[in-house]
């Protein structure tokens, strides 16, 4: 279950991970977010964030030029 949904897409960096970090802020330890982007780098971009964090990336995914990531905030 997502316990937030970040809409990112057509942002260009670093606002999409802007939006990210604002979002889960707002959320609790084992809270889970959903975030969602069409910034080409992000995959890289936002896999090097979720390292310098103690956040858990579940679940990452490109569709449709749609990337979808999932992560459990540590």
């Amino acid at each position: 279950m997502v316990d937030i949904v970040v809409d990112a897409k057509g942002l260009a960096c670093p606002m999409p991970i802007v939006k990210a970090k604002k979002a889960m802020d707002t959320l609790q330890s084992g809270q889970i977010m959903e975030w969602l982007t069409t910034d080409k780098g992000s995959m890289k971009d936002f896999q090097a964030w979720i390292k310098q964090t103690n956040h858990e990336l579940l679940e990452a995914k490109e569709g449709n030029g749609v990337f979808t990531f999932i992560v459990k905030k540590g």
